[in-house]
């Protein structure tokens, strides 16, 4: 009940995150009531979680994958939600139990490390990933145990689900992979407005908390020729 209230209170008066630290000092970013119903409308759309869903997270509250991604969207439309620390083999136990998961990179390896993954059935289960590049034998990975498996970028500003990617099979992760260019995916599902200006990603749009004004993510970022975006790094 204590969580369940702590949740609609953010939605009612908005939260202070602390960005991840993965790009620079960490901070805090208020996220406006405004703000978190557009982005939740967008998680929901592009993950596709209903009040029928049932989340399991195992990202840290306090930063914006474990509490924007999934759990608050969850949350608004009345989903099941479990919020638990993460551990690999208990995961392994407990996912299919679930239909959603949000998981980073270092969550996937240490998963896909563990002896049951091999035998462990994913289908009808939806997997995002994000917070750091993923690599494509990661991708590969999970969706060869039959989950779906979103790759998603985005920052405590701006989404969490800005620009992504689901991946249903090996052949089209293989399709991407065969065009791909250097850096690495972030997808070609775009829910924000986007340029790039000396290949550094700008964005705005309701899911950022700067709303109409461009942020300078301080992403260094190309697109191919299908207008697929890959980070390259960070700008200096």
């Amino acid at each position: 009940m204590e969580q369940k209230n702590s949740l609609a209170q953010i939605l009612r008066n908005g939260v202070e995150l602390k960005s991840s630290g993965t790009t620079g000092p960490q901070k805090k970013i208020y996220q406006s009531p405004e703000k978190l119903k557009s982005a939740n409308k967008i998680a929901r759309e592009c993950q596709k979680i209903s009040s029928k869903s049932k989340i399991y997270t195992i990202c840290k509250m306090e930063h914006a994958g474990g509490l924007l991604a999934q759990t608050l969207p969850a949350f608004e439309v009345g989903a099941e939600i479990k919020i638990e620390k993460f551990n690999a083999f208990s995961f392994c136990k407990k996912i299919k139990n679930f239909t959603h998961t949000h998981i980073t990179p270092d969550h996937g390896k240490a998963i896909s490390l563990t002896k049951s993954f091999k035998s462990l059935d994913l289908n009808g289960i939806w997997v995002t990933c994000g917070s750091e590049p993923v690599e494509w034998d990661l991708i590969i990975n999970f969706v060869k145990r039959g989950c779906k498996f979103m790759v998603n970028w985005g920052m405590t500003e701006i989404g969490p689900c800005a620009i992504n990617t689901t991946f249903e099979n090996t052949e089209k992760v293989l399709e991407y992979k065969k065009r791909s260019i250097e850096g690495s995916l972030m997808g070609d599902n775009v829910y924000c407005d986007t340029k790039l200006e000396d290949e550094t990603l700008h964005v705005k749009g309701d899911i950022s908390v700067f709303g109409n004004n461009w942020f300078n993510t301080k992403d260094k970022v190309k697109k191919n020729n299908n207008n697929e975006f890959y980070i390259q790094g960070r700008a200096e």
